[in-house]
């Protein structure tokens, strides 16, 4: 993990997926390059897509304190579905 000059931090990892996510992720950069008129690689889908359904800041209050859809991971239904192993 680094710290980027916008405030934000960077993390990379690894993570294996089927195919048929891989291909769901290259319909989204699709989708992203026609709208931003310009290429779109997989990665800068993938972050445009945790960016925009993210909730606002429940990531930093204490587990206690987060509401019950949060903790039981209904926040991430609008993702692409992952199966296997990460």
């Amino acid at each position: 993990m680094h710290a980027l000059p916008d405030g934000e931090a960077e993390l990379s990892l690894v993570v294996r997926l089927p195919w048929e996510d891989v291909a769901r992720l290259g319909q989204e950069a699709g989708r992203l390059a026609a709208q931003m008129q310009r290429p779109v690689t997989l990665d800068e889908a993938v972050s445009h897509r945790l960016r925009s359904t993210r909730p606002s800041a429940s990531h930093a209050r204490p587990a206690a304190e987060q509401p019950a859809a949060v903790t039981s991971g209904a926040g991430v239904t609008s993702l692409p579905r992952i199966s296997g192993t990460a």
